[in-house]
């Protein structure tokens, strides 16, 4: 049987999922571009490594920001025959270099830099201006993760815990902001804490300690990421309620259509591909299976309008299953 390919045209640059993830990205680098200087500037002043790691950590996510920015510039590319089905991919591919820059640059140069500080302590210098950055840093950092939050929300699911939004986003650019945002946050403490036990103490040791500590939850920050982002980049098929909405679109017309086996696959945050073997009729006219699957796609796409490349191939209805949607079989190579 032959398929029916058909596409839609492409969404508008800048669409509503991707444009509240560009206001977060744009808050949380400019939020990260002014916490990294301060951060240095109390480094030099104070010599305290936690504000060395804090910085660098600033400094990793004003890239990773940048990261971002270009994947959504360069996913906006117009298909070429060698990329048909376009390059919305691009927003995971950068999504991922986000997670190694973060595990590289952050993480591991943290725990290297509180390691070090663990073995040769030095004492602190002018303590007050670690303290006023790192309060600083909090209250910039507060309203770029407040900026992820209205935005996440803009497009969560009602109900959905921030770990499920997180897990089954299909659009990168919010959840990564959302965990560097709390890493951030959490790391801020984390060197807040160090400075302060340090200054208390007057033991280097606690410094040391919390750099450690601020690599250690970067790198895990980071892994999380990475397998989020390496599942997005292999091919997540639709959310379980898009299938629904699909399935039910194909066999909701008038004709009786009845899906045999049916494949999803997202190829960019707002781009799904939608394969479906359907039964037909064994008396019905090539002309009808036709008409047939032509309201079958505008149904689908009415459904779920991110469904740009629907393949239908029709088969014959067996007499013995009425049901064929029951048929949940894997198709073979030959169809």
């Amino acid at each position: 049987m032959s398929e029916t390919p058909t596409t839609a045209p492409a969404p508008a640059a800048g669409g509503e999922a991707h444009g509240g993830g560009t206001t977060a990205i744009l808050a949380a680098l400019a939020a990260n571009i002014g916490i990294a200087i301060a951060k240095f500037v109390a480094f030099l002043v104070t010599g305290a490594s936690s504000m060395l790691a804090e910085a660098i950590h600033s400094v990793a996510d004003s890239g990773n920001q940048v990261l971002l920015l270009i994947g959504g510039r360069t996913s906006k590319r117009q298909a070429t025959p060698q990329h048909p089905f376009g390059f919305g991919r691009d927003r995971y591919v950068y999504g991922f270099l986000v997670a190694v820059v973060l595990f590289s640059v952050g993480g591991v140069f943290a725990v290297y830099e509180g390691v070090h500080k663990l073995l040769e302590p030095e004492e602190l210098t002018s303590p007050v201006w670690a303290f006023g950055v790192l309060g600083v840093a909090i209250v910039l950092e507060s309203f770029s993760l407040r900026t992820a939050v209205r935005e996440s929300n803009a497009v969560r699911t009602p109900g959905e815990s921030w770990w499920g939004f997180i897990r089954h986003a299909r659009a990168p650019e919010l959840p990564v902001v959302l965990l560097e945002d709390s890493a951030a946050l959490t790391g801020l403490v984390f060197a807040l804490l160090g400075v302060g036990l340090t200054v208390a103490t007057g033991n280097g040791l606690y410094d040391g300690l919390g750099t450690v500590a601020i690599g250690l939850l970067l790198i895990a920050v980071a892994a999380i990421l990475a397998v989020e982002t390496k599942s997005l980049l292999v091919g997540e098929a639709a959310t379980p309620e898009m299938e629904r909405q699909i399935r039910d679109a194909l066999e909701g017309g008038e004709r009786v259509l009845s899906v045999i086996h049916m494949k999803t696959q997202h190829l960019g945050p707002e781009e799904l591909l939608v394969g479906a073997k359907i039964a037909v009729e064994h008396d019905d006219t090539a002309a009808a299976v036709a008409r047939a699957i032509d309201e079958a796609e505008a149904r689908i796409r009415a459904a779920v309008p991110i469904a740009r490349v629907i393949y239908l191939e029709p088969d014959i209805r067996r007499r013995d299953d009425p049901h064929s949607s029951a048929d949940t079989r894997v198709p073979t190579a030959g169809g």
